[in-house]
């Protein structure tokens, strides 16, 4: 369940007085990958202030850690960084309009939260996502808030911040708490705060491994972009807030994410009583994500362009002109840090990996046969273009893999 609390007012001198931030800000974690720490914020210089008589000039620029021509790195240290960093790509907010009406703080020691509250970045609610622990604010999220300053959300009650299960109060923002037992009641409830302020429940659920969370990452992505909520199920069958929570979607489309090594076919027998159950998901968790990248149901015609479109359930994403977000398996917050990427800008899934120094083959070969835009004698300015996103610092995914998937997006002649 969820409570509002009453309005409490304006941000506090806590979060309004905070050192004044430039318009361009460098940043040890979000923008530079210096190691674990979650401070946000670690001095006054900008990118301008680099010059041809700075020392190492050339490391302090970034390139190619932090931006190839096709790739963009948020290097956080952790998850905790990473989710600061993209809530301000997301949102600037250093310009009229580029506020966020509300932000989640999601909880660090629940993954399966964190990911089911990705679908709180849908329509209309549009809540980056910040994360904590259960005793105090991290820095950088401080840090983060404080630029941020959501507006409030008349789709969420005019709460400022929703607070996703134990995570600190935040004394002068006006907040909504939504509360569980455990993380498949907190998954449900999620799930119900989403859909009261969509004024309906979705006709499409994703149903997810609660054991083992690289299966399950993936779908932070869809669910922030398509608002269609993540509910889990662990190995044994399927909990009764899970039960619960189907019931309230009346015979939904249920798409399973994960092979039956992950989420066995008695399980899905067990999701039969509560709407129309279809698996996506192959054996490791880089081929799940990109099984779960192209998916589309309804299938594509064989042989002919294949797209998402109004009805469908899927990334489709079978042609290139996309944007794309690369992961860490081992490091299943970034799902959630992350979602708001694919739920806004360029719009694209979540793509695995499970090596910091190696892209997997399965990734390999879907950028190989999907992503590589092609151009004629109209020339490059004609073509379509890729974004990727690379999520973490050198520890998470190596500046030579950034580098691969560079060159794998960029646009080339065609043959």
């Amino acid at each position: 369940m969820f409570r509002r609390p009453a309005d409490l007012g304006s941000l506090t001198s806590a979060l309004v007085m905070r050192r004044t931030v430039p318009a361009i800000i460098t940043t040890c974690t979000v923008l530079a990958g210096c190691g674990g720490t979650t401070e946000l914020i670690t001095g006054t210089a900008t990118v301008t202030s680099v010059r041809s008589q700075t020392s190492n000039a050339v490391q302090r620029l970034g390139f190619p850690v932090i931006a190839t021509k096709n790739t963009t790195r948020v290097a956080g240290g952790d998850p905790i960084a990473d989710a600061a960093g993209v809530a301000l790509a997301v949102y600037p907010s250093s310009a009229p309009g580029t506020h966020p009406p509300v932000v989640t703080i999601a909880p660090t020691n629940d993954w399966q939260a964190a990911i089911a509250s990705a679908v709180l970045m849908s329509s209309p609610i549009d809540a980056p996502i910040l994360l904590s622990g259960s005793s105090s604010l991290p820095s950088a999220t401080v840090d983060a808030l404080s630029m941020l300053a959501p507006t409030g959300s008349g789709a969420a009650g005019g709460a400022q911040v929703i607070r996703i299960g134990d995570v600190p109060s935040i004394i002068g923002l006006r907040a909504a708490a939504i509360t569980g037992d455990d993380p498949y009641a907190l998954a449900a409830a999620i799930d119900r705060f989403s859909s009261a302020a969509r004024g309906s429940t979705s006709n499409d659920v994703v149903i997810a491994s609660a054991d083992q969370p690289a299966y399950a990452m993936p779908a932070a992505g869809w669910a922030a972009e398509s608002g269609d909520p993540v509910l889990f199920v662990n190995s044994s069958g399927v909990p009764a807030a899970t039960r619960q929570a189907l019931l309230s979607h009346q015979g939904a489309n249920l798409y399973v994410l994960g092979p039956p090594s992950v989420i066995p076919d008695g399980v899905l027998a067990q999701l039969r009583r509560y709407g129309t159950v279809k698996r996506v998901g192959a054996d490791d968790p880089a081929a799940n994500s990109v099984a779960f990248a192209t998916y589309r149901d309804p299938p594509c015609a064989f042989g002919q362009p294949c797209a998402h479109v109004p009805g469908s359930f899927g990334w489709a994403m079978r042609s290139p002109g996309h944007g794309y977000v690369l992961l860490n398996a081992s490091r299943p917050l970034d799902a959630a840090a992350a979602a708001p990427l694919s739920g806004s800008g360029d719009f694209g899934p979540q793509l695995l990996i499970d090596n910091a120094a190696n892209l997997p083959s399965s990734v390999l070969n879907f950028f190989l046969d999907y992503a590589t835009p092609g151009y004629t004698q109209e020339g490059p300015t004609a073509a379509v273009y890729n974004h990727g996103w690379v999520i973490g610092d050198q520890h998470a995914i190596s500046v030579p893999v950034q580098a691969e998937l560079d060159n794998l997006l960029q646009a080339v002649p065609q043959k």
